[in-house]
């Protein structure tokens, strides 16, 4: 029988299970539901859907097969492994692992959120060397837009923040332009899918020291609105402000960084304008689509990684 690890992640859009065998695994994902119309949800309505929606994750996982032979437990306890980084969210997965890890009598393993994305990322890339070297690294979701420096500390990941976002996050301007649009909540997908065609360029957000700013376009969006633009060319304009300002970002912090490659993860991560951009400036290496956005994969493969180092020690 193949030893396994289980993962849980409760992000504030995503219920998520997965397990990890050493080389595959399969992950059980969740979206919570948000009212038409709305930009997001509070944290009791998400930690309240996450409590309700755990147990048919991890019935899913059984029926496919895949609880048998769990030698560790790995949960996400909070968005970023650095001083006061907090959200009640996840604190659904982490009573749950810690509940299932006591009563087989086996470990439980703690990382955050955005460790799981890197580690998710690389895995899914089929890139798992990255993860035992210096890379940048960018997290780029509905909450997150931070540029990030990564070294291996010990078989976890430490991860600094270097540049990014000051303020509105690259997936919260497209979801806030979806929505604007009357397209639904999360809009990441339709935005991508109507911008597909665009030939445009995007609006040229200033870039100080790797930092810049979006907030700025919300407004954008709404002027091209009252021009009647096409719903299609203001997804392409917004799409393709961000892969812009992600790229001479990116490219600033490898003249810093030289040499290092380059991991994209989050949900953001998906956008296929991004992608292009950023593989044609620099090779840049990307989750796949189904584990950029918010999964468990990454703490299950963690946890598989702390629990061999306990092994070994």
């Amino acid at each position: 029988m193949k030893v396994r690890t289980l993962g849980l992640d409760t992000s504030n859009y995503t219920t998520s299970a997965a397990v990890f065998d050493g080389a595959a695994g399969y992950n059980a994902g969740q979206l919570l539901t948000v009212r038409p119309g709305e930009l997001g949800l509070r944290q009791s309505d998400a930690l309240f859907q996450h409590v309700k929606a755990l147990p048919g994750r991890i019935r899913e996982l059984k029926e496919a097969g895949w609880l048998e032979g769990l030698a560790a437990v790995g949960v996400s306890d909070r968005p970023r492994a650095v001083e006061g980084s907090y959200m009640p969210c996840f604190l659904a997965g982490e009573s749950l692992g810690e509940a299932l890890a006591d009563t087989l009598g086996i470990p439980c393993y703690r990382v955050s959120h955005q460790q799981g994305h890197l580690a998710a990322a690389a895995w899914s890339a089929g890139r798992p060397e990255l993860l035992d070297r210096p890379l940048l690294a960018w997290h780029l979701s509905g909450g997150t837009t931070e540029l990030l420096y990564v070294e291996p500390e010990g078989v976890n990941l430490s991860a600094r923040c270097i540049g990014g976002t000051s303020d509105l996050s690259a997936g919260q301007l497209i979801d806030r332009a979806g929505v604007l649009l009357g397209l639904d909540f999360p809009a990441g997908k339709a935005v991508d899918a109507l911008g597909a065609g665009y030939t445009g360029r995007g609006f040229p957000v200033k870039l100080k020291d790797l930092t810049f700013s979006l907030s700025g376009m919300e407004n954008q969006v709404k002027e091209q609105l009252r021009q009647e633009r096409t719903p299609e060319e203001i997804c392409g304009f917004v799409q393709e402000t961000v892969a812009d300002v992600v790229r001479r970002a990116t490219l600033a912090a490898l003249e810093r960084y030289p040499g290092l490659p380059v991991l994209c993860s989050g949900g953001v991560a998906s956008n296929r304008r991004l992608r292009a951009v950023l593989e044609q400036a620099c090779g840049a290496v990307f989750a796949q689509p189904c584990y950029a956005t918010d999964n468990a994969m990454g703490v299950a493969i963690l946890a598989r990684r702390l629990w061999e180092r306990a092994g070994s020690a």
